[in-house]
């Protein structure tokens, strides 16, 4: 009997988490083409399986220390479009590790193409909805992918 066939987590390279995507029809407007909006997802999908690969499951640090993350700014720029079929890679790289928060920037490449950058900042917030400190272990975890950029996210260049 064959192991069951897992997701991917991706892969953390050159400072940075990769992860690979492919473009269903859901994912597109009625041009064939990434609607706007689905960009949003594919990384978030980015960030949470940074996290997974680091073991540092959301629901886990949800459930153990009460602990959820949140965005609290995004500047996103959407530089070519993506169409049905393709496979694209969204790359985040970490940069200032505050006491709540954290600078991210995460790309989104087709072979050599950029497609979409996007600055984020996302924070640690309590079950109440206040700003908490980022667990040591998430601190600890997060430094594989950080510390490579300068200290603000519109300088990070990953």
């Amino acid at each position: 009997m064959s192991a069951p066939l897992l997701p991917s987590s991706g892969r953390i390279e050159g400072g940075r988490h990769i992860l690979p995507l492919r473009v269903y029809y859901e994912d597109t407007d009625a041009a064939g083409i990434v609607y706007y909006a689905n960009w949003l997802r594919f990384l978030e999908r980015g960030r949470t399986e940074m996290l997974r690969l680091l073991g540092q499951e959301h629901s886990a640090l949800r459930v153990e220390k009460g602990v959820n993350w949140v965005v609290r700014r995004c500047t996103i720029d959407y530089l070519k479009p993506a169409r049905l079929d393709d496979t694209i890679e969204i790359a985040t790289g970490c940069g200032q590790l505050r006491g709540a928060s954290l600078d991210m920037v995460q790309e989104a490449h087709r072979g050599s193409d950029l497609l979409v950058r996007a600055d984020v900042v996302v924070a640690c917030m309590s079950e109440a909805g206040r700003p908490v400190r980022l667990p040591p272990q998430i601190r600890q975890s997060l430094q594989a992918v950080a510390g490579l950029h300068s200290p603000r996210s519109r300088h990070i260049r990953i």
